[in-house]
């Protein structure tokens, strides 16, 4: 049966509760790390030599799907009404609202070290522990808005640069890619400064600490950006839907400069079999509601 994912602002108190309940509780069975790990494993620039499935990539938005529905699947055997919910970073711009409330994501680090201190999420409550991670540090951190290089999350303005483009992605492939709808909400550019990011990535520099990198998932608004992320997706395939398919249809060949570092349409993304094309579309698995 479909189940449908809501904007976190519509939640009600009971809702929002029972997410976070269901959250600490895979955090207590070790399953949210589990988590961790996998992002971390598969976070994996343009300047390393091998497979590129997460990010900079053609296959940033089905490997984020199934990652997410991997995980809201655990969610609902703990609580099977629970569902991941989205938040709209155009129109939840500040650090107000229930997003940072005290019974959802909790606020801001504090200044110094930058430690959550409130929230179901900080460290001093006793259910949050940070242990996998690229640095050492067992509390959750954030910096909203990176106060000393100011920067403002993404505009709806932002989100129709890159809706509008018709071409899912193009060569070559990566972070570089000059157009291409792929590239423009995942966020890398040639800018300089603070322009250099865009939607996506300009979500996680905005929330700042443990959002930056590969370890972003110890920070739990990580599921509610990429949900974001994955109804952009499936807004823009119904905008252009002559040219939604996914791109490279075929893997580049010996000698080109993708070669066995990117997927193509038909090709398993690791660490699943399912390859780009069994994610395209999420009929039957979810909706998305207000």
């Amino acid at each position: 049966m479909t189940h449908v994912r809501r904007n976190q602002r519509s939640l009600s108190r009971a809702e929002r509760r029972r997410f976070v309940d269901a959250v600490l509780k895979l955090k207590r069975r070790g399953e949210y790390d589990e988590f961790v790990r996998t992002h971390i494993d598969f976070y994996v620039s343009d300047g390393d030599d091998r497979l590129r499935v997460a990010h900079m990539t053609p296959s940033f938005f089905p490997w984020h799907r199934r990652f997410l529905l991997e995980f809201e699947r655990a969610l609902r055997r703990v609580d099977p009404a629970v569902t991941v919910p989205y938040w709209d970073w155009t129109k939840d711009r500040g650090r107000g609202g229930t997003l940072w409330g005290a019974d959802l994501m909790g606020g801001n680090g504090r200044r110094g070290d930058r430690q959550v201190m409130t929230g179901p999420f900080a460290y001093r409550n006793g259910h949050w522990t940070i242990k996998e991670d690229v640095t050492d540090g067992e509390f959750l951190t954030r910096d909203f808005g990176r106060p000393q290089d100011p920067i403002d999350l993404p505009t709806a303005r932002d989100v129709a640069w890159a809706m509008d483009d018709p071409r899912y992605d193009v060569p070559p492939w990566d972070s570089t890619a000059p157009e291409g709808f792929r590239n423009k909400l995942e966020g890398w550019t040639s800018a300089r400064g603070k322009e250099r990011w865009r939607n996506h990535n300009r979500v996680h520099r905005w929330v700042g600490g443990h959002m930056l990198g590969g370890a972003s998932v110890n920070d739990p608004v990580f599921w509610l950006n990429h949900a974001f992320v994955d109804l952009l997706w499936d807004r823009w395939q119904r905008r252009h839907p002559r040219s939604a398919r996914y791109l490279p249809e075929r893997p580049p060949e010996p000698g080109q400069r993708q070669y066995r570092r990117i997927v193509a349409r038909h090709e398993p993304m690791p660490p699943w079999d399912a390859g780009p094309d069994e994610l395209l579309d999420h009929e039957g698995l979810y909706a998305y509601g207000d």
